[in-house]
């Protein structure tokens, strides 16, 4: 078991890195609470600039934890968090499994 709490973590690492950060987390935090957002709307809700938005949520993005939807000229980002909660829900059985043996 603690093989498969260990591969577990490894695989969860890059999420963990990412949601390290406080701005990311204040960024998914807002498109979890209030939808689908743009770079701009999520600017003016947040104290860093634009370009610091669209940098965290590329890098959101890339980790899987986001999706992107293109309308027309705007695109819009969302919370994507199934594949993250099941990767936690797996860990987290698994460390309560290593700890009853």
């Amino acid at each position: 078991m603690i093989k498969e709490t260990l591969q577990l973590f490894n695989e969860g690492t890059p999420i963990l890195n990412i949601l390290q950060d406080g701005r990311r987390q204040e960024l998914l935090v807002l498109l979890c609470k209030k939808g689908p957002l743009t770079v701009n709307q999520l600017t003016e809700l947040v104290t860093i600039s634009r370009p610091a938005v669209s940098h965290h949520l590329k890098l959101m993005l890339d980790a899987g934890i986001l999706s992107v939807e293109q309308k027309g000229l705007e695109r819009y980002y969302r919370s994507d968090l199934g594949p993250t909660l099941d990767w936690l829900k797996a860990l987290t059985a698994s460390l309560e499994d290593d700890l009853q043996k």
